[in-house]
């Protein structure tokens, strides 16, 4: 073989190699990261909804920096987008990282490590240029956070513009509206697609759970980084009581009207529910649901009853 035809077989060699280990880089899809994004997405939307940062943006570095949510910082604090102290006054978790024990930002919930990270980018300065893209513009969003400094990996926005583009979660950045993509309001068994943990949807400006069996109000409070108290109070019921499955469990105090969709829209009462399950039905308080009727608490409600909701 002469010389030419050897740097040719070489060249060509080493190509087909680099080719295979970029496709052995490539992301695939996976249950884990599909349920964490079914789980968050409408914490994401209601953050960009807020700071303009797109959904996509934040979903895909939540599942890069909390490994779907599986990673020791995230179930030890709650921290999803891996942020350090910089000046942090909360409370706080050492972990190794760069460099041995460096300290991170520990969260009461999920939704706290959300907003603040939001928070994270619209006040640091390094951050700023961002915010000159189009909230439809990942890929700028993605390779702007590289050459920002928030990861050291130089695959950064790369692999945020992989995950996007194979989950599509570029969609979630055209929402206009809080709820626009939230799973319809019902009393499916809410199980995430690898059975592990409830997803948590969106309706009437809160978010909720559908209880399944087994479920305790202590239960729950371990999963959702909620108290048990405080959550059986949003849910206006007492931290005790049984659940049944099918049960709706907001994770925020309920709101005092329906959504304006129910405005001239009255509820008819059904066979077998009470004003409890109608409040919960709605998302809305029980007491406002009594104080809209003109109705004591003592009344006793029947089949054909119209009750206004908003």
């Amino acid at each position: 073989m002469n010389i030419y035809k050897l740097r040719h077989a070489i060249l060509t060699l080493l190509i087909f190699t680099l080719s295979i280990a970029h496709l052995s880089a490539q992301i695939k899809w996976n249950s884990a990261y599909q349920a964490y994004i079914d789980q968050y997405k409408d914490l994401a939307i209601e953050q960009m909804l807020k700071y303009n940062i797109p959904a996509s943006i934040t979903l895909s570095q939540g599942l890069l920096e909390s490994g779907a949510g599986k990673s020791w910082l995230t179930k030890s604090s709650n921290n999803h987008f891996g942020i350090k102290c910089h000046g942090w006054t909360g409370r706080r978790v050492f972990h190794d990282d760069d460099a041995r024990g460096e300290c991170f930002r520990a969260y009461d919930n999920p939704r706290q490590s959300f907003e603040d990270h939001s928070r994270f980018l619209a006040t640091q300065s390094r951050y700023a240029c961002l915010f000159s893209y189009s909230r439809t513009d990942y890929k700028s969003w993605a390779r702007g956070l590289k050459q920002c400094g928030y990861a050291t990996n130089p695959q950064y926005a790369s692999k945020l513009i992989q995950i996007i583009e194979l989950y599509q979660l570029n969609k979630f950045d055209k929402a206009t509206r809080f709820d626009q993509f939230m799973v319809k309001h019902s009393t499916e068994d809410g199980l995430a697609p690898d059975g592990t943990f409830h997803v948590i949807k969106a309706y009437n400006h809160n978010y909720y759970i559908i209880a399944r069996k087994g479920d305790t109000f202590k239960s729950l409070s371990k999963e959702l980084c909620i108290g048990k108290r405080r959550l059986a109070k949003y849910n206006e019921r007492y931290y005790k009581d049984e659940l049944n499955p099918g049960d709706i469990i907001y994770l925020k105090r309920k709101r005092k009207k329906a959504t304006k969709e129910y405005k001239n829209v009255p509820h008819v009462v059904k066979n077998g529910e009470s004003m409890y399950s109608i409040a919960q039905k709605y998302g809305i308080r029980l007491s406002s649901l009594y104080k809209k009727n003109g109705l004591s608490p003592d009344f006793e409600i029947r089949v054909g009853d119209r009750l206004r909701v908003y």
